[in-house]
């Protein structure tokens, strides 16, 4: 049966069902949050081959960041406290507000949760961060007034005429998203935004043209002094308001410091030495080798032929399990992602195992707790 074009529907027609797909639209949602919780719950992203929930949401489902991050948190919060899935199916509590609430109901009791979807209910995203202030207040701001710099009709790079280090005090560019400006370090006069999640969120790292990148973020006090220090030790050879080129060389060689420490990189690596058969050591040419085959990347490949795209938190795996006999040779070592070597592992040992293995290493980690007498 064909639907009727919009344009023949009568007003009274045309606002019912508008009505009825917002109503459709919010049981949906609330449908689909409750699963995406499970799906991550059960880690069933690791078999499709990404290394996490939030991935999974961008790679599989072609979700936005936004939209995956939202419903990753307000997920998590609901496997503790349901009640919010029901606000959410019923249209009580939009999806943005339930995100802002579920930032701070971590550790509360249920009927405390309940009372704030109640308070909540039809409020606008502003209105529930004035309730959210209302009942989780924090400090006041330290009353300052700064002169503001006019705001510049374009920006050309992420460098600019700002001085860092000079007499003058820093100032902020007059726009409505109160981004400092380019090549600017100074204090912000608003309060800062919450820090990322437990998931993944994009950083604020913007494309402004080809192969050119905005990039902002805020420096602690120990921060500003290293970079005035930096810029100091560079002098002459790098001009004082060019920040880009002081991080990238400050990125560069705190690359090389990892590629060290991680994957044992090295412009002149020494003669291999002999490893033990029993040893879980992995010599530093194997990782070497192993990394470049890899090309730093999971190895994981589903079987459609989906490679994961983890390049973050690798670690060296054996294909024959170390419990079963395998080397550290470069044949018998490969790179997986942290979700896609546990997932090895409970096909292989099974789940229980594996849960009672992290079970057992959470607990060993742990602060021993002494009794109180």
């Amino acid at each position: 049966m064909k639907s009727v074009p919009v344009s023949r529907l009568s007003n009274d027609a045309l606002l019912r069902e508008l009505e009825a797909s917002v109503a459709q639209d919010c049981t949906h949602t609330a449908r689909q949050v409750a699963v995406i919780g499970e799906v991550e719950r059960r880690r069933l992203y690791a078999p499709a081959g990404y290394p996490s929930m939030y991935r999974y949401c961008l790679g599989k489902l072609h979700l936005s960041g936004d939209a995956a991050y939202k419903r990753i948190q307000v997920a998590r919060a609901a496997r503790r406290y349901p009640a919010m899935l029901a606000a959410l199916a019923e249209g009580r509590v939009h999806l943005t507000g339930l995100n802002l609430l579920a930032a701070h109901v971590k550790g509360l009791a249920p009927s405390v949760v309940d009372e704030l979807l109640r308070a909540a209910t039809h409020l606008t995203k502003r209105g529930i961060e004035t309730l959210l202030a209302e009942r989780f207040p924090k400090a006041d701001l330290q009353a300052e007034v700064r002169a503001i710099a006019p705001e510049p009709s374009h920006v050309p790079s992420v460098t600019s005429e700002a001085v860092i280090g000079s007499s003058e005090q820093p100032q902020l560019v007059a726009s409505t998203e109160g981004e400092l400006a380019p090549a600017q370090v100074g204090p912000l006069l608003e309060s800062p935004q919450p820090g990322p999640p437990p998931a993944e969120r994009p950083a604020r790292v913007s494309p402004l043209a080809p192969q050119r990148y905005g990039v902002q973020f805020t420096l602690g006090q120990h921060g500003y002094e290293l970079l005035q220090q930096v810029q100091d030790l560079l002098g002459h050879e790098v001009t004082r308001n060019d920040l880009a080129e002081v991080f990238t060389r400050a990125l560069e060689a705190y690359a090389l410091l990892l590629e060290r420490k991680k994957h044992a990189a090295t412009e002149h690596p020494r003669d291999p030495r002999r490893t033990r058969r029993d040893s879980r050591h992995i010599p530093a040419h194997v990782k070497r080798s192993v990394r470049k085959r890899d090309n730093g990347q999971c190895t994981y490949v589903t079987e459609t032929g989906h490679r994961c795209e983890a390049r973050s938190d690798l670690e060296y795996d054996h294909v024959l399990e170390y419990a079963r006999g395998g080397e550290a040779t470069v044949s018998n070592i490969r790179l997986r992602c942290r979700a896609h070597n546990q997932h090895s592992a409970e096909r292989t040992f099974g789940v229980g195992f594996m849960e009672h293995k992290r079970a057992q290493a959470a607990a060993a980690s742990s602060p021993a707790v002494t009794p109180s007498s």
